[in-house]
């Protein structure tokens, strides 16, 4: 899988997702076995620069490339001075986002709601290509609402424009993350153009991931809440795809290992008060169906320092390795 000049180690990406793939994410998931993982989107708005919010976004120092960041907003000379500073400080390729359904982004005219205005999109994808000179990727959805898929047409617009790939969320904008992704439209979206295809959505386990390749027909796969406390799935689908086996389920040492060492990242990336917030919903997500977890993240949630959810962490992980030396994940009784 090539991106411009960049090859990846292999065809498996990781999906932007706000709030998520922060640069200690997008680490691990690399150590994973991700090839590639895209930062979370980072306004256009030239007045954001200087936020606190925005330097962490643009933070990529130790990331192993090649980097890629993607930007989101509707006024093409913004969107293009967007793209410029984060060149200046380190994007390696830009992505641009027109697949968020969020109602904040798509009530300013952004994100998924740009696959309404055709010409705009047009205008918007080759201000940003004429900006800069490093690749620029782009991510869609099949269209605004069932009644107008457009995605064909789209893609048809981005390889015009000099797009160097195209990621497809397999659903509307109006579906959000409802029902099941149309992995026939990014199939015909595949063969309408030349350019590399990325599918994305429901790619859950290593026989999904090879069977939307097959089916679609995609150069790569880009897997996102699926990964939420389960990075390991990158290597999992990875060994799969090479080898047609499985790997073993991690081990609860292993579990406690990466869990703990992100959360620590995360105090440094952030600082210890809001590394100790951003933590929680990732403590979460590893623990999600593990045998007591509800009663322990309800009471992890509630703890104000970092060496409490430390300790909480570790007590919680004793008690696993109680139950057997392989995680097992169970129903729980909780919702």
């Amino acid at each position: 899988m090539h991106i411009g000049p960049y090859q990846l180690k292999n065809n498996l990406i990781v999906a932007p997702m706000a709030g998520v793939t922060d640069r200690p994410f997008r680490m691990l998931c690399k150590r994973m076995g991700a090839g590639m993982a895209v930062s979370e989107m980072v306004a256009s708005n030239s007045l954001l620069y200087g936020s606190e919010k925005t330097k962490r976004r643009a933070n990529h120092e130790g990331e192993a490339g090649p980097v890629s960041v993607q930007i989101v907003g509707a006024d093409a000379k913004m969107l293009a001075q967007a793209a410029k500073y984060n060149v200046d400080h380190g994007a390696q390729i830009i992505d641009i986002n027109m697949g968020c359904p969020a109602k904040k982004i798509c009530n300013v005219m952004a994100g998924s709601a740009l696959l309404q205005n055709e010409p705009l999109v047009a205008q918007l994808l080759e201000a940003v290509v004429g900006a800069v000179d490093v690749p620029v990727t782009l991510k869609i959805r099949t269209g605004w609402d069932k009644q107008n898929r457009n995605a064909i047409r789209i893609a048809r617009l981005a390889e015009a424009a000099g797009i160097q790939a195209l990621a497809i969320h397999g659903r509307t904008r109006a579906c959000a993350y409802t029902g099941e992704a149309e992995y026939d439209t990014i199939a015909a979206v595949k063969a309408s153009v030349s350019i590399p295809i990325i599918a994305n959505g429901d790619i859950t386990t290593p026989e999904k991931a090879s069977y939307v390749l097959k089916h679609t027909g995609a150069d790569a796969v880009m897997i996102g809440r699926a990964a939420q406390g389960r990075p390991w799935l990158f290597r999992e689908i990875d060994y799969f795809l090479k080898t047609g086996e499985y790997l073993p389920a991690p081990e609860t040492g292993e579990i406690r290992r990466v869990l703990l060492a992100h959360v620590l990242e995360l105090y440094d990336f952030y600082g210890e008060h809001t590394g100790l917030r951003v933590a929680r919903k990732h403590i979460s997500w590893y623990t999600k169906g593990l045998a007591g977890s509800a009663h322990f993240r309800h009471r992890m949630n509630q703890l104000e320092s970092p060496a409490g959810q430390l300790a909480a962490v570790d007590d919680f992980f004793a008690e696993q390795a109680q139950h057997g030396a392989q995680l097992h994940y169970v129903e729980e009784l909780a919702a």
